[in-house]
Parts: structure tokens; C-alpha cells; sequence
């Protein structure tokens, strides 16, 4: 078993696609190189939800991961984002990424589990037991909101982490920061190492004041060398800054996160064009692209963050 316990500034990086829809190779590269780049930045996430995942077929996701790793694998961890509805499909993708040099798994719940999979618990721990059955590779289970009906209670992941020991973090999605806090205070107690990685982008700052291991997230993409900056910041205990960045961040946050949800990713690929960072913010249907009025509000939010001239935005 492999002891990398993931920590620290982890983007989830966006997939670049061509007119066609095709992966964007050398775009792909690009934006690779700029997240390695980023000071503080201590893995790469491929194929996560930034990647539009549940887009990508089996192959490409092989080759996506493939492409990170020839890219910054010499540099840094990259973690596989594994993402399918059924357990035995899952563990499929996880040998495809051992295979391929990964260095850790992100492992999703199956959408079957919004139907009442907190009332099944054994689902949770017989999907997770048969990818681990097939990969000796670290675990990173993303925790949804429990409210959602796919997230898992705080005894759960502690059950979770002692039935399958290489579940060796969560990614907390739980957008609750008191059950934040929870899992952070369970987990941390199992007796072992165990990773807590907030990717709450809403609170951010306050997830890290609380104990939080690091983070993980899609905003990293655009925003790695603030989350960077802000991780750091409250790990030195320096307030003051750390409230100086997530003022910037927070604004930033509202833009992409606002309704419709689903839009998150495709905003933050429009946020890359703005800045320079990709040449097309292409996103495979059904996701269709965004007017003028977002693309407006995402500018000013670019401006906000002083990422951009404020050209009035304040």
C-alpha cells in the first residue's frame, strides 16, 4: 500500500475541449503546466467533476490521466478522479489509473446512492471494498451533502476508514460547515493518519480554520495561487491574511457557484479565456454556452478578485 496521504492545495483541473469536442491536447498541457507551476499547488486532481467526467469515455479518461501524468507527473502526485454508477466499473477505472501511474484515487458515490444510500450503509462500504479489493492505491472519498441523500454521516466515514484502511482521506463536499467540523474532529481521531480536504469554496477560510488538511477543488483551476496563498496563510496562523484572501476569493466563489448549479465548471472555463489561460471555453453538451450576462458578471468578479483591471467593477 502506497503511505501518500494527499494534502495541502489540490486543483481539480478543467478539461479544454476543441470545437468538435475532442480533448484539447496541447491546451490540456498548458493548463497542466500553469497549476505545477503555482507555488503551494502539492497535487493535481485529473478527471474530476471540473473535468466533466461523466463526459469523457473510458478511453479518454485513460488518456486524459495518461496526458497528466506525462505532463507533471514527474512534478507532482496526480489524483484519479473515478466516477461510475456501477462498483465493478469503478474498479475497472482504478486499475486503469494504477496502470497508468496515479497516485491516489478520488472515488464519487454512485448516483444510485441519492436514493437512500444512508440507509444502506453496506452499499457504501461493499463499493468502496471492491475497488480496494482491485487497487492497492489511496482512496479519497468525496463526501456529498448528506441532505442531498448520497453523503455519508460522520459514523459512517469513521466506519468507512476502519472497514477499508486505504480510504485515507475524504474530499468534504458537505456544505455544512458544523458537519465540517464533525468529520474533521472523527476522523483526525481514528488513530491513524487521515486526511481532511475542504472543497467548500463558500467557506473555504473557515473550513481550513477548523482543521482542515487542505483542499481540493474545481475553483483551484482558475484561482490555485489564491487558494495556495490562503492555505498557507492560516498554517502560519496569520489571520489577517488569510481574511485578506478570502475577501478576494469570495466574491469570486458567489459568481461561479450560482444558480444554475450545473454551470459551476462551465463559468470557470469562461473565468480562462478572460485571463489568458485557455483560447475556447468549449463544454460538451448538454451543457450549452453562456450569454453575455454571465460571462459579464464573471468578469467582474475576475475584477473583484484583482485578477483583472477593476474597469469600474467595484
Amino acid at each position: 500500500m502506497s503511505a501518500y496521504i494527499p494534502s495541502g492545495t489540490i486543483p481539480a483541473n478543467l478539461m479544454p475541449f476543441t470545437e468538435d469536442y475532442a480533448i484539447d491536447e496541447p491546451e490540456l498541457r498548458r493548463h497542466l503546466r500553469w497549476l505545477a507551476d503555482v507555488p503551494g499547488v502539492t497535487a493535481i486532481t485529473q478527471n474530476g467533476h471540473a473535468a466533466e467526467v461523466t463526459s469523457l469515455g473510458r478511453a479518454e479518461q485513460r488518456r486524459a490521466l495518461a496526458i497528466a501524468l506525462d505532463e507533471v507527473g514527474d512534478r507532482l502526485p496526480v489524483i484519479a478522479g473515478v466516477f461510475a454508477d456501477g462498483s465493478l466499473q469503478a474498479a475497472e477505472l482504478a486499475r486503469d489509473a494504477e496502470a497508468e501511474g496515479a497516485s491516489a484515487l478520488l472515488v464519487a458515490p454512485p448516483t444510485l446512492f441519492a436514493w437512500g444510500v444512508q440507509q444502506r450503509p453496506e452499499m457504501i462500504f461493499r463499493h468502496f471494498a471492491t475497488i480496494a479489493e482491485r487497487t492497492a492505491l489511496p482512496l479519497v472519498a468525496f463526501q456529498y451533502p448528506p441532505a442531498q441523500g448520497w453523503g455519508y454521516t460522520t459514523e459512517q466515514l469513521v466506519t468507512l476508514a476502519e472497514r477499508v484502511p486505504t480510504v485515507v482521506a475524504i474530499k468534504d463536499w458537505s456544505q455544512d460547515i458544523v458537519l465540517c467540523e464533525r468529520n474533521i474532529r472523527a476522523l483526525h481521531g481514528l488513530g491513524r493518519p487521515f486526511s481532511v480536504l475542504t472543497t467548500y469554496s463558500a467557506a473555504l477560510y473557515a473550513a481550513l480554520c477548523i482543521g482542515a488538511d487542505g483542499l481540493l477543488s474545481g475553483m483551484g483551476s482558475v484561482v490555485a495561487d489564491l487558494q495556495a496563498q490562503l492555505f498557507a496563510a492560516v498554517q502560519r496562523g496569520d489571520m489577517a491574511e488569510g481574511r485578506r484572501l478570502n475577501d478576494r476569493l469570495f466574491p469570486l466563489a458567489k459568481v461561479f457557484y450560482a444558480p444554475p448549479f450545473l454551470d459551476m465548471h462551465n463559468r470557470m472555463k469562461v473565468a480562462l479565456v478572460e485571463l489568458g489561460r485557455l483560447r475556447r471555453a468549449v463544454v460538451r453538451p448538454p451543457l450549452v454556452a453562456l450569454d453575455e450576462r454571465e460571462r459579464a458578471a464573471i468578469r467582474a468578479g475576475l475584477a473583484w478578485a484583482d485578477l483583472l483591471a477593476p474597469a469600474g467593477a467595484r
